[in-house]
């Protein structure tokens, strides 16, 4: 089965098209088109804008790379939350378009899941994992329990991503302001006190974020306020994924999100892994930031063990929680 996912949660939008081989997701094709704002976060109508701008080429493109036709496309999967309201318009709008163009069943996805599931789905021996989710808006670990994805804790306030963007841009650095700050903190060389905010399995950052740009404002040394903010962050991400393997019991864990391609919080959460003597995965780049073919791959997944929408259920949900799903793929 070849299936067509549109991601349009955010900043990008993305078409991915994979095929079904014996349980596993083989990647046809995964473009990817990212709204980059000139000054400041987000604009939501303007990346709504840049991806009705960029959609329909990026479709062709997508079909055309696989060497396959229209016809040969078996489902159209969309993201139906969370995220922004006029990005995931665009998705949507698009993804009906094409189905009823091609005659093809229309499936609306889950985000979150999504990242989870191509984890699964493209990575040997990844069966049953805890994921730690970390995007830009996003930050949540999850693991399947009882029929569904439970989510055992995450932020309070914003998402790790979101807080590493509100900082680079207290210091006018472009979006997405996370690579830099990378780079930056690779030459720190002192570790500046930063709040440590853990609630039961909760986190929250703003007051860590307000505590680094008051170092910033004292003279500290902006390598050494990145590096610091990276310990300090990535170590509470770390602490409640460990908390969330003790509690389920679980010997995987699995990386997903863009914030997920952080060299530094590799290394900690596989350190921390071997040391609970679990096994460690992170997708691939191209698959650890929101894509389509994520979002195809969950469409099939649903589509396969029966579940079936209509043009007039797949409205989207900007607050489609991820426990909200009904997993009935898995066992």
């Amino acid at each position: 089965m070849i299936s067509l996912g549109i991601e349009g949660t955010a900043h990008s939008i993305g078409i991915g098209i994979i095929q079904d081989v014996k349980g596993k997701c083989n990647v046809l094709s995964n473009n990817i088109k990212t709204y980059s704002p000139g000054k400041g976060g987000i604009h939501p109508r303007e990346a709504a804008n840049h991806h009705a701008t960029y959609i329909a080429d990026l479709i062709s493109e997508s079909v055309k790379k696989t060497q396959i036709d229209f016809s040969d496309i078996d489902l159209v999967s969309f993201s139906q939350g969370p995220g922004l309201g006029p990005c995931l318009r665009t998705a949507a709008t698009a993804a009906r378009a094409l189905a009823l163009a091609l005659d093809k069943p229309i499936m609306g996805v889950n985000h979150c899941v999504a990242h989870l599931e191509i984890g699964r789905g493209t990575i040997n021996g990844c069966k049953d994992p805890v994921l730690l989710y970390v995007s830009g808006a996003n930050t949540q670990v999850i693991a399947f329990a009882e029929g569904k994805y439970r989510v055992f804790g995450e932020t309070l306030d914003v998402g790790i991503g979101n807080c590493l963007d509100k900082f680079g841009r207290f210091m006018g650095m472009e979006f997405p302001c996370g690579p830099k700050i990378e780079e930056l903190a690779k030459k720190g060389q002192k570790y500046l006190k930063l709040p440590y905010s853990i609630k039961g399995m909760d986190i929250a950052f703003s007051g860590l974020l307000t505590s680094a740009e008051q170092y910033v404002r004292k003279g500290e040394k902006l390598e050494d306020t990145c590096f610091s903010i990276q310990e300090t962050t990535f170590a509470a991400l770390t602490e409640v994924t460990e908390r969330a393997i003790a509690h389920t019991e679980k010997n995987e864990v699995l990386l997903g999100g863009g914030v997920a391609s952080n060299k530094r919080l590799r290394d900690m959460v596989k350190t921390m892994a071997q040391e609970r003597y679990a096994s460690f995965f992170v997708p691939s780049q191209d698959l650890c930031i929101d894509n389509g073919a994520m979002i195809a791959w969950l469409g099939f997944l649903m589509y396969n063990s029966g579940i079936r929408m209509s043009i007039e259920e797949s409205v989207i949900d900007q607050r489609f929680r991820t426990d909200m799903v009904d997993v009935s793929w898995r066992e």
